[in-house]
Parts: structure tokens; C-alpha cells; sequence
């Protein structure tokens, strides 16, 4: 019997093992066919097509849609891209100094650098460049910010439109250090506040020095803000939970397909302070290494997370170079945190029939337990020990950010009150009836789910060719709708008045200002100073 069972078993492994090998093979000449079928219809396009095409534009197209259907972050970087990528992680560039957008044929001013050549200029957030030199942005279809980079020194004229005006001003390049910790404060005697922005390769030691100089300031408790923080390098979260936990402690692991992505990330050096009382506060756009952090810090009971739930992204990237100074950013892997958790929130394998990745049902959240036996669970991103629910931004406040009302507001209101320098703006009633009654003339849509969904259905109906037989009531609901949504921003006014606070500090102030102006007023700040303030909570949370 023994025999029978040990040649069945030997069977078995070695009609594996051919398994494996056949389906390499076959994986290995699918992908090969493939590769010729794509080349033979690249070249016989190219050299066919009726018109003139444009090769590297095509082959960039193909690729970035190939790639859209995975996930978000498999992206691939043509020579220019590559460029924009290592600025990224550096945080160093030649530019202007501003964060900017494309807005049709226009290049928007979304934030000005203190003190960097757009700041010299006079440029101010709101401010459309419509020409740089002698290129006019409404004809040219390129990556019209590449326009604003080059040699340090160089100059740059440029027309832009303000509140109206059309206007003129030049610019000077200079080197642009765009720091990953802008800035650290004490918040009192003995509370310290570090905000980091970004993991670029200076995070961690931006991180620690801003914690050694609050330390040698009288900070004994210490808010690292990680709101809004995107992520970024793996290794640069490591070092920051480096700095509050021992030489030698696990932080994160890796798992992929392919065994030389399976790597367990530990602490390699001496820790700055591993018993001073740390809170991390989170919210929905801390992804990535900022979960990295937040949840490793959770898991060993070394923090209390505070704040909103973070965004949910539990995947790896490496990028790999390829020829011609291009490069492809692959996902490799999976991380988990030190007990276990994959906080991964959407599941880019099964999508819905808009092709929206699933994010995971709540119901389906696994359960982990943190060093000190605390449960903690995975999908769905960090959820913080204390949640804070006031501070979550509303479906209307999302949307007006969305579609810029806040921004465009902030514009308007800027250019009419400018005098008001380093005090707090102060938006009353009145201002707010002024905002309404702005969104109206701006026409500034909401696209809520079913304003959206409204608008579909006349599209529909007009292919159909019935839409003039529901207008009537698709009015009416439209007008419903409107009125339930000045409904929703009445409702909301107190978040809507913070948020428009927010924006305008930044105007009068810069981002500076407006940290300053965090550290006093801010609700997830005020909760965080009263924790740490309060020993014997702090401990409860952590089960100390």
C-alpha cells in the first residue's frame, strides 16, 4: 500500500512538475506570437495608413492603454516622462517654483513656492498663462509644462490672464527644492509637530532632522501629519519608523509571483527614540508609504493613528529601465504590514461594466492582531485608533474641490479683499450667499453620482430620439436636483467655510501660513495635542 501511495505521489510531482514546465513554454511562445502579431500590425499601419502618422506618438498610445487596463500605477515613461519621474523622487528640478495645471488651453497657477522664481514674478494662484515666449498654448497639444523648465537662469516671457486681464510678466529659472517635510513647529511646551508631504530620498532624513531639532527644543510628544501624502519610496518609510522603533524590527514584507520580490523589510539603524508618545494622523488621501508607516506604527503599538480612513493602497512599484532612456514602472507585489495586512482597498482584477475596479467589501475585512493584542483589520486602507468623523470631507465638499469652486472662489475673493496680509479671513454669511450665488453664475457643475447619471440618460434618450418626449421632466428633475443641492450646501456650510479658510490662507499667507494657522485651529491637530496631553488615554488605546 505504501508503494502504490509512494508511486502515485511520484507520479503525481513529476505530471507537476512537466505541468509547470509546459505552461512556462507555452507562456513563453504566447508571449513571443503576441510580440510579433503587435510588430507586424505596427509596421503594416504605419507604412499603409492614408495620412501621415506619427510613430512615437502611436506606440506611446498602445502602450499607456495596454498598461491602463492592469492598474493605475503600471505605468510606462517615454524619455520626457523619465524626467518628470526622478523629479519626483528627488525633489529637486529646475522650473518656476509652482504647482500648475492644464486646463484647456490654459496653464493654471494652483500654488505659487514662497520665494521661488513664479512668487518673484508676482504670479499668483488663479493666473492662466495662455502664451509662453512665442508659443501660444491654445495651438500647441504638448506637455505645455515642459515649457517652464530649463537651464537655471534662463528666461522665460510668458502672457497670462487675471481676473480678465491680460497681462505680462518674465520669469527667471532657478533650482527647486521641493522639500518632503515643509515644515515643524512646536505646537506647545512640549508637544512637537513634523508635516510630511511626500517619501522622495530626502523623507527620512528631512523626518529626523526636524524631530532632533524639536527634541533638543523641550518636545517630549510628537504629531507626524501624513494628510494628503501620496507615498512614495519603500525604503524612505522604513527609515522614517526607523527613527521610533528598534534596530532589527520588522516594518514591512513584499509578496509577488516572483520569489525575488519576497523581501521583509527591517530597521538597520539605531532608532532616534523609541518611547517618546507619537500620534499619526491620516485621512483619505494617505496612501502608500504613508500607510506603509501609519500601519506598521499601529501594528507594533509604537503609535495611535488619527484621523479619517487612509486611501487603500497596498501595492508595490519597481521601475525598470528600458532602451532609449524610457522606463516602465511595473507593479511587483503586495506589502503587509507587521501583522499580516494587506490594506489593499480596490481589486484591479474584477471590474464592474465601466471598467471601475471593486473596492473590497467591508464584510469580507480579516482581522490581525497588533503587538500588544489589539484587533486590527486589512482591506480598505489604515483605520485610524481614534476616528475622527467631522473631519471627513462630505460627497458636496469632495465635488466642489473637484471642480474647482473652491479654488475659483478663493480667486475672486482674493483680488477683492487684498489687503488682508497675516489676518485670518474671516467668511461670513454673507460671503456665503456671495459663494452660492457665484457657483450659479460660474455655472459650476456638482456632478454628484446622480446629477451624472441624469445627464447620461438624456444622452441616451437623444440617440434614441426621445428626449424630446421626457424635457419636460427631465427639467423638472434637474431643477429638483439643483435645489436638494444648494440643499446639501447649506447643510454643509461650516465644512464648506473651513475649506474656503483653508484656501484663502494659502492665498494671503502661502502653505506656511496655513500650517500656522493648523497647529491653533485645526480639529484633527487639537485632538491629537489633548491624547498626548492625557497619558492614561494615550496607554489605554495603545493597552499599555
Amino acid at each position: 500500500m505504501k508503494l502504490i501511495k509512494k508511486r502515485y505521489w511520484l507520479t503525481a510531482f513529476a505530471a507537476g512538475f512537466m505541468f509547470v514546465g509546459v505552461s512556462f513554454k507555452d507562456d513563453f511562445f504566447e508571449i513571443a506570437k503576441q510580440i510579433e502579431i503587435f510588430t507586424t500590425l505596427f509596421k503594416t499601419v504605419n507604412q499603409n495608413y492614408v495620412d501621415e502618422t506619427n510613430p512615437s506618438e502611436l506606440m506611446d498610445k498602445a502602450i499607456k492603454s495596454m498598461l491602463a487596463d492592469l492598474d493605475p500605477y503600471t505605468n510606462y515613461f517615454n524619455e520626457e516622462d523619465v524626467i518628470k519621474f526622478r523629479i519626483n523622487n528627488t525633489g529637486e528640478y529646475t522650473g518656476i517654483g509652482a504647482m500648475i495645471t492644464r486646463k484647456e488651453d490654459k496653464l493654471i497657477i494652483k500654488e505659487p513656492y514662497k520665494g521661488f522664481p513664479a512668487d518673484k514674478a508676482g504670479l499668483k494662484a488663479g493666473d492662466a498663462i495662455i502664451q509662453i515666449n512665442d508659443v501660444k498654448l491654445a495651438d500647441y497639444k504638448e506637455d505645455a509644462s515642459e515649457l517652464l523648465k530649463g537651464a537655471k537662469n534662463t528666461k522665460v516671457n510668458i502672457v497670462y490672464v487675471r481676473q480678465g486681464k491680460t497681462l505680462t510678466t518674465q520669469l527667471i529659472l532657478d533650482e527647486v527644492d521641493v522639500k518632503a517635510v515643509p515644515f515643524f513647529s512646536k505646537i506647545d511646551d512640549k508637544t512637537g509637530y513634523i508635516v510630511l508631504e511626500k517619501f522622495n530620498n530626502k523623507a527620512s532624513t528631512e523626518t529626523r532632522d526636524a524631530l532632533e531639532k524639536l527634541k533638543s527644543q523641550g518636545a517630549e510628544k510628537i504629531i507626524l501629519d501624513l494628510r494628503g501624502n501620496p507615498g512614495g519610496l519603500l525604503h524612505e518609510a522604513v527609515n522614517i519608523c526607523n527613527l521610533f522603533v528598534p534596530k532589527g524590527e520588522v516594518i514591512v514584507t513584499t509578496k509577488s509571483k516572483n520569489e525575488k520580490y519576497n523581501i521583509t523589510y527591517k530597521t538597520i539603524k539605531e532608532p532616534i527614540d523609541t518611547e517618546i508618545p507619537l500620534v499619526v494622523i491620516v485621512d483619505g488621501k494617505s496612501a502608500s508609504a504613508s500607510e506603509i508607516v501609519s500601519g506598521a506604527l499601529q501594528d507594533l503599538d509604537r503609535a495611535v493613528v488619527l484621523g479619517s480612513r487612509s486611501f487603500g493602497k497596498g501595492l508595490v512599484q519597481r521601475p525598470f529601465d528600458m532602451t532609449y532612456n524610457t522606463q516602465v514602472k511595473v507593479t511587483i507585489s503586495r506589502y503587509y504590514t507587521p501583522a499580516g495586512r494587506c490594506i489593499q482597498a480596490y481589486d484591479y482584477t474584477k471590474k464592474d461594466k465601466d471598467g471601475k475596479a471593486q473596492k473590497t467589501d467591508a464584510a469580507k475585512y480579516n482581522a490581525f492582531k497588533t503587538k500588544n493584542g489589539r484587533t486590527v483589520y486589512d482591506g480598505g486602507g489604515i483605520q485610524p485608533d481614534v476616528e475622527l468623523e467631522e473631519t471627513k470631507l462630505s460627497p458636496i465638499a469632495q465635488a466642489l474641490q473637484k471642480n474647482d469652486g473652491i479654488f475659483n472662489y478663493a480667486t475672486q475673493y482674493y483680488f477683492k479683499n487684498p489687503n488682508i496680509g497675516d489676518k485670518i479671513p474671516n467668511i461670513t454669511d454673507a460671503d456665503f450667499a456671495d459663494f452660492k450665488n457665484f457657483l450659479k453664475k460660474e455655472n459650476i457643475n456638482f456632478d454628484t453620482e446622480t446629477e451624472v447619471a441624469l445627464k447620461a440618460t438624456l444622452e441616451k434618450a437623444k440617440k434614441e430620439k426621445i428626449d424630446e418626449t421626457i424635457k419636460l421632466q427631465y427639467d423638472q428633475l434637474l431643477v429638483a436636483l439643483q435645489k436638494s443641492e444648494e440643499t446639501l450646501l447649506d447643510k454643509n456650510q461650516k465644512e464648506i467655510k473651513r475649506l474656503l479658510v483653508d484656501e484663502l490662507i494659502k492665498r494671503y499667507q502661502y502653505k506656511e501660513g496655513l500650517y500656522q494657522y493648523y497647529i491653533k485651529n485645526n480639529a484633527e491637530i487639537l485632538k491629537a495635542t489633548t491624547l498626548l496631553s492625557n497619558a492614561t488615554e494615550y496607554n489605554k488605546i495603545l493597552k499599555k
